[in-house]
């Protein structure tokens, strides 16, 4: 049976990044037999970490991250009716892991993140995905940064938290397409962190997990630019012995009205998935993700449709995809 936990309501979602542990290690507990993981086509290209995601219409765009030799520029497509990749036209910047992406309209924005150099990056480009072409843009507004979040909302990007290098970060940026500028809005608030997630349920936004000096980030926030203070600090992440929602370099996605965090390591690499219900403010366990225990994966939604894959155990990285079903009983076949 899963665990759950009812949430009390507050007024209202590399180089710099040092892996913790090599350990790939299941940590669920959780005898939930509600989600199913069904494995999909693997990634054409090659086995990586630290890559990024988004999605325009029908198809998901992942490319960049690190395959433990090379920083990689390649960038494929996904379709999620037909189970099979596309290669695309390579990104034009520099190879990194690391880096970010939202997209707005019919085309994805990239940009952050680290290259062979171990430098910090703050060139931001945009992908159109009817013609296939990249077009470089105003770079970011902030400083260059690592394993930074992003997130579009209401036709604008969105992009704050990470590392610069010499410090952890909580400033937020705003991008607008329409004029190309990148504005400062109102930090996050709580600590400064990297490796969080951004958790897009509907038309609501939440920001939390990621580390601050080593320490892990038990805060949770929705992004409400229509009230006064813009962030609202939702229930802690670790109110109960059983909780593990908290991690770094974890992943998010929704599907169905609800949001899921999976994925990350807290010292060791994590497999559990926790469902969030934002309406009411319930976190529940799932079936635990089925391949290995894995940081820096990527994960998106297509047509009411998730799916997880690529990241790093630290002595491997992976190209393997998986589809997770949540209104399915578990089932041990993962080609089922």
């Amino acid at each position: 049976m899963s665990r759950q936990f009812k949430l009390i309501p507050i007024l209202l979602m590399g180089a710099i990044s040092m892996y913790l542990s090599g350990c790939t290690t299941d940590d669920s507990t959780s005898s939930s037999e509600d989600g199913n993981w069904i494995k999909k086509s693997s990634l054409d290209g090659s086995k990586r970490s630290g890559a990024v995601s988004f999605v325009v219409g029908g198809k998901a765009y992942v490319g960049l991250g690190f395959d433990g030799d090379d920083y990689l520029t390649d960038f494929w497509s996904y379709s999620e009716a037909n189970d099979d990749w596309v290669r695309l036209d390579s990104f034009p910047g520099s190879g990194r892991s690391g880096a970010v992406a939202f997209a707005i309209g019919n085309k994805g924005y990239v940009g952050t993140g680290y290259n062979k150099d171990n430098k910090e990056l703050g060139d931001f480009w945009e992908y159109n995905t009817e013609t296939d072409t990249w077009t470089q843009i105003n770079d970011f507004g902030g400083s260059a940064r690592v394993r930074a979040v992003a997130f579009a909302y209401d036709g604008k990007g969105y992009v704050g938290t990470g590392n610069d290098g010499d410090n952890y970060l909580k400033d937020f940026w705003e991008y607008n397409p329409s004029t190309g500028v990148w504005t400062d809005i109102v930090s996050i608030k709580g600590e400064k962190r990297e490796g969080a997630v951004a958790l897009t349920i509907d038309d609501r936004v939440f920001v939390g997990t990621g580390t601050n000096n080593g320490i892990y980030q038990t805060d949770f926030f929705e992004f409400a630019p229509g009230t006064a203070d813009i962030w609202i600090r939702m229930e802690e992440l670790d109110e109960d012995d059983d909780y593990n929602v908290v991690r770094q370099y974890g992943t998010a996605f929704s599907v169905n009205g609800l949001g899921y965090i999976t994925t990350g390591t807290t010292g060791s690499n994590l497999t559990s998935i926790w469902e969030y219900d934002p309406v009411n403010d319930l976190w529940e366990e799932r079936t635990a993700f089925e391949g290995l225990g894995r940081q820096g994966a990527v994960s998106f939604t297509i047509n009411g449709r998730a799916f997880v894959g690529l990241g790093t155990n630290s002595s491997q990285r992976f190209d393997d995809l998986w589809e997770f079903k949540p209104l399915e009983e578990y089932d041990e076949d993962p080609y089922d």
